[in-house]
């Protein structure tokens, strides 16, 4: 870069301001060419190989990038990735830097097929063995000492005595001789089963809860009928342990409109029976015996029930619904059972009869950009309450909306939000996309009543969680349910001087309930690096759990601040961090220049985008009710899926002549890499959008649509024709490929170049300047280099 500055001085001694702008132009060009390379060079130096967890802070591959992960004493970054591996040495350096110091944590992440399962430690009547003083489990760290008779805890330095029935001799290295033989001394993530001091109720196997609203929108347009066509065969996929046969979940039905119908399908009757309950504002459980059943043993009453709910219902002309009375009813169902459980609530209208929980639209576009914005995505009514029971009863709540206008998601939302559930909606209705995400959801594996604590070695401590949770007090994260998607981030901060030696460690516990009803705890440890040295911080630095942070704590923000000062702020600290890199970690360099950390790269687009999102735009353009909802599930989602979600995958799917399995090297997300001739795919953990130019060859839209020309596609068509020919099968499977691990079914929309579609395509197009006003990814370049100058001068 000296160098450029000298050549253009001397060539061009022209006057200093046009010098800097025409190199700052230079500057950008050159980080425009390095930002596009960054997934690839990772994929190409670390992809499909093994990653060895052994070695404490080193940065693991992106999560973009393949590979086999090898637990050897440091939890995979499957269930841990930090926003950096090596934290500062005091909290001075820490408030130099302004890099957050945090963790996202996604304790029960999908292992592949390749990788160990977690194995499960068992001490019998003893329990998991801790330290008598703060409590934290048997791990690695631990150091044992005067000839393994007793041991240093890492996170508090107590000595503590080992209990004679986990003694074992040290070898000449002091380490012990059955060290590779126990989980919880040689990896970073292991289970234990519990006793039952850690249960609050009976350990029982959980319950699912299926409760239908049956009004009449839902019955005449054949949604009633579509959902319990479905139960039929899903109820045989119910998740079970892997060495069980058959699942212990216990099953159970509720439909509803204005009152409560619950459902006995006991197996010994003949024919279900139904109870109504019409006094919603006192809700109570009708019947205890034959409400939750075991679907082998009902079989035939439940198949019964499933065919005559429809028909019960045909000739309703109720049109009011409750809401909240019926996650109450769900709740007193687990409650009285002694069960923990999951509610699956189908729903299409905002719930307007009389009844706790009642709503009225409160949608009001003159409110944006105002102080009074936050109030929008604020619950209305008593649903922070409801929620709070729900959690403390171990009641998730997973809800399926099927709105055609305004239903107030900030409310009707959060009870799912508080309770570890999931939330899909589906604004135009997809009956694949709808049974997709039903199957998926009801196979997922999963923790019940679970409550997280994450412990630190001495120095710092966790200060802020940031996810779709509850917490009571300001340690334990409280969970009705935890499945493979859900992550929660952690802030921490400094409460004294770190030590460069012992590095900064943290061991993170989630005590919950097995599926088969075994009361567990499931911990990863992982040992972080400390350093008195800036450039160390912002060498191990990862952008994309950076990103997770930002967003998670700038969507909790908007709760209780003006939008602006939200969008400030995330600027503010993105320029303070690289400034500080620019002034302390940097050779001598031009005040025009602009320089990244290589750990930071994607930092700008990234911030770009996060600052464009629908949540932060706050554009009259995009409905409330879709904020809210992009909001909620951001909140509950780990580094994958918000590396995706804010930055989308755009792949050009011409030519798909190649005959292996890889899918295309994706290219960035902007208008001019598009072209007339070619055919492109874009992914956000959402939607799809396959983008068809102009010109695109007759052989592809032959090859995909099985029609004659371009004008011929339809962009009506959600999903693409089964057809028995190369380019058919390729783009299959890059769409399965793309799809398989993400939480919700992506909806494929077809958008032909310049046809009124391809504006909802353009606002992904994240490099761009949004249609919604949002800057370009040059624009925003130019701008975080003025705050970073400013702040330098």
């Amino acid at each position: 870069m000296q160098l450029i500055w000298f050549f253009f001085s001397v060539c061009f001694p022209t006057e200093a301001s046009e010098l800097n702008a025409l190199l700052t132009f230079l500057i950008f060009f050159l980080l425009l060419i390095h930002q596009i390379q960054v997934i690839e060079n990772d994929k190409a130096a670390k992809g499909g190989q093994v990653y060895a967890t052994n070695t404490r802070g080193q940065v693991p591959p992106l999560v973009t990038t393949n590979c086999v992960i090898q637990d050897q004493g440091h939890a995979s970054p499957r269930y841990i990735r930090c926003t950096t591996y090596c934290f500062p040495v005091s909290s001075d350096m820490a408030k130099q830097a302004r890099i957050p110091l945090a963790a996202v944590i996604q304790p029960f992440a999908a292992v592949p097929p390749n990788e160990t399962p977690l194995y499960l430690v068992n001490h019998g009547e003893s329990g998991p063995i801790r330290c008598n003083r703060c409590k934290a489990y048997m791990c690695p760290f631990m150091q044992f000492i005067e000839g393994g008779r007793r041991y240093q805890c890492a996170f508090c330095t107590c000595i503590n005595d080992v209990p004679p029935f986990f003694f074992q001799h040290l070898d000449h290295m002091g380490r012990r001789i059955d060290h590779y033989e126990r989980p919880e001394l040689s990896l970073g993530s292991y289970e234990y089963v519990a006793t039952l001091d850690y249960c609050r109720k009976p350990p029982n196997p959980p319950a699912f809860i299926f409760m239908i609203d049956v009004s009449y929108r839902n019955i005449k347009s054949g949604l009633v009928k579509l959902i319990c066509d479905e139960l039929k065969t899903l109820l045989d996929k119910l998740p079970r342990e892997e060495q069980e046969e058959s699942s212990a979940i216990r099953v159970g039905f509720v439909a509803y409109n204005k009152v409560l119908h619950f459902f006995n399908v006991k197996s010994s009757l003949a024919q279900p029976q139904m109870m109504v309950v019409t006094d919603v504002a006192e809700v109570f459980v009708p019947l205890l015996d034959g409400f939750l059943v075991d679907f082998e043993e009902s079989r035939s009453v439940v198949n019964n029930l499933l065919d005559q709910i429809p028909e019960l219902f045909a000739d309703t002309n109720e049109s009011e619904t409750i809401f909240a009375p019926v996650i109450q009813a769900g709740m007193e169902a687990l409650k009285a059972a002694e069960r923990a459980g999951k509610l699956f609530i189908f729903h299409s209208s905002l719930p307007t009869a009389e009844a706790p929980g009642k709503l009225k639209n409160r949608d009001d576009k003159k409110l944006l950009n105002t102080d009074k914005e936050k109030t929008l995505f604020q619950p209305q009514g008593n649903y922070e309450a409801l929620a709070k029971d729900c959690v403390a009863n171990g009641c998730c709540v997973n809800l399926f909306l099927f709105p055609n206008q305004y239903m107030d998601v900030a409310s009707m939302g959060l009870v799912t939000m508080y309770t570890g559930g999931t939330l899909y909606k589906y604004n135009n209705f997809q009956v694949s996309d709808f049974l997709s995400d039903l199957r998926k959801d009801i196979q997922k594996k999963m923790g019940f009543d679970a409550t997280m604590r994450v412990r630190t070695s001495t120095g710092f401590r966790a200060t802020d969680f940031f996810g779709a949770i509850y917490m009571n007090n300001t340690t334990d994260v409280e969970m009705a349910a935890v499945d493979c998607d859900k992550a929660v981030t952690v802030e921490f901060k400094h409460d004294d001087k770190l030590n460069e030696d012992t590095g900064a460690l943290i061991q993170c516990a989630v005590l919950y309930t097995s599926m088969s009803g075994q009361r567990r705890i499931r911990i990863h440890n992982i040992g972080l690096n400390c350093s008195s040295q800036l450039a160390d911080i912002y060498r191990t630095c990862e952008t994309d759990a950076l990103i997770n942070f930002f967003a998670k704590s700038a969507f909790k923000a908007i709760l209780s601040q003006p939008l602006k000062t939200v969008r400030d702020i995330l600027m503010n600290q993105t320029a303070h961090m690289l400034a500080c890199y620019k002034k302390n970690c940097a050779s001598p360099a031009a005040v025009s220049q602009l320089i990244l950390p290589d750990t930071m790269k994607v930092l700008p687009v990234y911030m770009n985008c996060l600052l464009k999102s629908s949540v932060l735009a706050g554009r009259p353009e995009i409905p409330t009710d879709e904020r809210a909802f992009h909001r909620q599930l951001v909140m509950a989602m780990g580094v994958a899926d918000t590396q995706l979600f804010f930055y989308p995958l755009l792949l050009p799917i011409e030519p798909l002549r190649c005959t292996n399995d890889a899918v295309p090297a994706a290219i960035r997300c902007s208008e001019e890499r598009l072209s007339e001739g070619g055919a492109f795919l874009l992914a956000n953990g959402l939607s799809m959008f396959l983008w068809l130019g102009a010109s695109v060859s007759p052989e592809l839209i032959q090859g995909l649509f099985n029609v004659p020309s371009f004008a011929h596609i339809s962009t009506e068509t959600t999903s693409l024709p089964d057809l028995d020919n190369p380019f058919s099968k390729k783009l299959k499977h890059i769409l399965e490929q793309i799809q398989s691990h993400k939480p919700h079914t992506m909806k494929l929309m077809i958008v032909k170049q310049r046809e009124q579609p391809e504006m909802l395509f353009r606002q992904f197009l994240v490099e761009d300047k949004s249609i919604y006003g949002g800057a370009s990814y040059v624009d925003f370049l130019v701008c975080i280099h003025k705050e970073i100058s400013q702040l330098l001068s």
